[in-house]
């Protein structure tokens, strides 16, 4: 049976809503606040959470101290974790139900994977794969070599909110897919996989 392979922000994960919280606890606007919370491609290869948050405080001009790092680390992971997309866990645990191989692969800090592994839906996926562990991130090359070789096949469906990774895995040669909805994605499997309960 084929694998299917899901990303996590965005498609398991609501876009973080404590973003606003964490703006305002360093006393700068969501706007403001968003343009440097974005760049979080050296964070997501490996980068330390001191490192990412020192730079969001240098670009914005505030001051951070470890405690503060500590709780906006927490805030952070929280707005990730906390409040998943409930229909695509719905579809996860209807997939697990009928022993469909699944894998996680996404693009986060190694501190976001260690919460990650604990929440209850993470017991439906055979391999949870994060960036910021082995040192490259979507759309790299590396990364879909990597995740392969963990599955132990190419042969999967993978699900992703971003075009550029999708354009990444189809060069790869895995069957890559945009997300833009579970109920969209349930539609696409039942060719695959016959009926997934609603």
């Amino acid at each position: 049976m084929r694998w299917i392979v899901f990303d996590f922000g965005e498609v398991i994960s609501q876009r973080n809503p404590a973003r606003p919280a964490m703006a305002a606890k360093l006393g700068v606007t969501l706007e403001v606040f968003e343009t440097a919370y974005w760049d979080r491609d050296a964070y997501d290869r490996g980068g330390s959470d001191s490192d990412y948050w020192g730079r969001i405080a240098s670009s914005l001009g505030v001051g951070l101290d470890d405690a503060l790092i500590r709780e906006l680390t927490a805030m952070d992971n929280a707005g990730w974790l906390d409040d998943p997309v409930l229909e695509t866990v719905a579809l996860i645990e209807d997939l697990a139900a009928l022993g469909v191989p699944l894998a996680l692969l996404s693009n986060a800090p190694s501190t976001l994977g260690r919460l990650a592994e604990k929440v209850s839906w993470a017991k439906h996926f055979r391999h949870l794969v994060f960036s910021g562990d082995i040192g490259c991130a979507k759309p790299d090359a590396a990364i879909w070599e990597h995740t392969s070789s963990v599955l132990g096949s190419s042969d999967v469906i993978f699900f992703d909110d971003r075009q550029s990774n999708v354009d990444g895995a189809l060069a790869a040669g895995w069957d890559a897919r945009l997300w833009t909805s579970a109920s969209a994605a349930r539609v696409e499997l039942l060719a695959e996989f016959g009926d997934l309960r609603p």
